[in-house]
């Protein structure tokens, strides 16, 4: 900065000439001086208020943004863990395989309180207990009253609950948007769908996932959003489900039986067309699981994969067609079936002690369902062999459907497969497994002879599997299975206009303690398949402790239980599944024409 003398000396010389005070000259000069310094330093002040107070307006106002924001949003729940990824909530839809609804989301709303803005809390525990009956008028009181600044009440509201909790009134009751999942059929397919619940919440959206079922199973494709909203279509079709749980429900009672399932499953391509297991629950409303006591006391319990049992006779077409595909005998083979059989200390009896020996052919051993022949074939065969059939047909694994609980349901085998695993296992007995095993194994011995594996998922056309059987050998297993209908223990599975054959297994239930068997408790099986001529569909119909009390004396072998039941549940279904029925031909009239003379 150039600073300006304050005795200028040109000045001064000129002041003295005109005979003024030079003086006066520095005076003014200070002075000038004095004024231009103040000037800069109110220049700087006034500089440095401005940046202040624009410092000052900026923070104030996104101090003052923020509290906006806050005050107009709704409070979000604590947290012990925070997650970096949002809620996701969308969920897709479930459908049958002609595209009808199984499970979809529905919008509804969650209720929370905020005790601090509460008015009334005592009159707001009061209204809520009358609003919803199970919550506790004195717990809600003391959550209210106490340091609590935040709390969930009701998950789930009707828009009737909505309703009435906001004529309460109370600004400290309120309401946040939920997604929940609805299941629009009610009990049906209950068990394959499961069920969903909320997982991880907040105010603004929860997390729904799938407890059980294939909602569990395909958890991650539902909640995917990868995947667009596309529906998880399945092999089940609505209305074929509804008639089996109508049938199956009708003749659960009628035959005063415990409980039921039924499985009809596409032959060819393994799909599960019905599945039903009774009794079933809600999955809108999914009742508590059993901590004690028999699980499948539970209407949890899924008796058509869960349920393991011996399945008695049914097993018994299966020793036939393996030794008809050994060679060792044909359907008019004649066998020994002399009982009782005697095997070291063990003795080998036919029902209500009979004999349908000497001999039999190998079909009729199949529709008089003789122990007897069965174990003499069996015996023929071989334990190792035996095994190995068996194994093939993947009745000694868990059923790899699409279902959480299927990996559970791991049949009951023998460690040690002797010679009398051997004979008891060639008539379903020694050894246990599921309807679902009895179904699939039923699907690869009648489609022609390749393995099948069972599914839950619309699949269309699949490539045949690995051979089990010839052509050949399925087929006249079929057409024993016709005879046991049309001759056999299976007189009532007849329909008309369908040729339905099928294999009848009783099989008394093992105690609780695995001690020995019950005497009057029995696991009834009838595996059908229609047509009999052309394999399309198989049919197994288990009824749990069922007994038909019409007679003088209780009857509880499948063939006055469950053998009527699944000829009901064929007469219902079949015309839904596309089957036309044959027309019978008529007797002839006995009327003779005579040319007129």
């Amino acid at each position: 900065m150039i600073r300006t003398p304050l005795r200028p000396l040109a000045r001064i010389l000129d002041a003295r000439e005109r005979g003024e005070n030079p003086d006066a000259i520095e005076r003014e000069n200070l002075r000038l001086r004095h004024e231009e310094m103040r000037d800069r330093a109110r220049l700087r002040a006034e500089g440095r208020l401005l940046v202040l107070a624009l410092f000052f307006f900026c923070a104030f106002s996104v101090v003052g943004a923020r509290m906006g924001l806050m005050a107009a949003s709704e409070p979000m729940e604590p947290r012990a863990a925070v997650s970096a990824s949002n809620i996701v909530a969308q969920r897709a839809d479930i459908i049958d395989r002609r595209g009808r609804l199984l499970a979809t989301n529905l919008s509804t709303y969650a209720l929370y309180a905020q005790p601090p803005h509460m008015i009334d809390k005592a009159g707001a525990a009061r209204k809520l207990v009358e609003i919803f009956p199970d919550l506790d008028e004195a717990r809600l009181l003391k959550d209210f009253t106490g340091d609590r600044k935040f709390i969930w009440i009701k998950k789930k509201l009707s828009p009737e609950q909505r309703q009435a909790v906001h004529d309460i009134g109370d600004p400290g009751l309120l309401f946040g948007p939920r997604e929940m999942r609805l299941y629009p059929n009610g009990k049906l397919a209950a068990h394959v769908l499961g069920g969903a619940s909320f997982g991880r919440e907040g105010v603004h959206s929860a997390e729904v996932i799938g407890v059980a079922g294939v909602e569990k199973a395909f958890d991650d494709y539902l909640r995917d959003p990868a995947n667009g909203g596309a529906p998880l279509q399945l092999s089940l079709d609505l209305t074929v489900q509804s008639a089996m749980r109508e049938v199956l429900y009708g003749g659960m009672k009628l035959m005063n039986a415990k409980g039921a399932a039924g499985i009809l499953m596409d032959v060819h391509t393994g799909e599960v067309i019905a599945m039903a297991s009774l009794p079933d629950f809600d999955p809108n409303d999914r009742p508590r699981p059993l901590i004690q006591g028999d699980a499948s006391d539970s209407p949890l319990f899924n008796r058509a994969v869960q349920g393991v049992y011996e399945l008695g006779s049914t097993f018994k077409i299966f020793t036939t067609a393996q030794a008809m595909e050994l060679g060792l005998v044909g359907p008019q083979t004649m066998v020994d079936a002399n009982a009782p059989m005697k095997w070291g200390r063990f003795k080998i009896k036919e029902f209500q002690n009979k004999n349908y020996g000497p001999l039999l052919s190998v079909t009729d051993v199949i529709v008089k369902s003789s122990n007897v022949g069965t174990a003499k074939m069996a015996l023929q065969i071989g334990a190792q062999r035996q095994k190995e059939f068996l194994a093939r047909l993947g009745v000694f694994e868990p059923t790899p459907i699409e279902l959480i609980e299927a990996p559970g349901a791991k049949p009951l085998v023998p460690k040690q497969w002797s010679d009398i695993v051997t004979i008891t296992a060639s008539y379903g007995h020694g050894f246990s497994a599921s309807p679902l095993h009895l179904a699939s194994a039923y699907a690869s011995l009648l489609n022609g002879g390749t393995l099948v594996k069972p599914t839950l998922l619309k699949r269309g056309r699949v490539e045949p599997g690995p051979r089990i059987v010839s052509p050949e050998v399925s087929a006249a297993s079929a057409k024993m299975l016709r005879d046991v209908v049309l001759r056999g223990t299976a007189s009532f599975g007849r329909v008309p206009g369908y040729d339905v054959g099928g294999k009848t297994g009783t099989a008394n239930k093992v105690k609780s303690d695995g001690r020995g068997y019950h005497k009057d408790k029995n696991i009834n099986t009838f595996a059908t398949v229609f047509p009999a001529s052309d394999p399309a569909y198989v049919l197994i119909v288990t009824l749990d402790e069922a007994s038909d009390n019409s007679g003088s004396e209780p009857r509880r072998t499948a063939g006055w239980t469950a053998v009527p039941v699944a000829a009901e549940l064929i007469r219902r279904t079949a015309p839904l599944l596309g089957l036309r029925p044959e027309i019978e031909p008529l007797p002839p009239t006995k009327v003779t024409l005579t040319a007129n003379q």
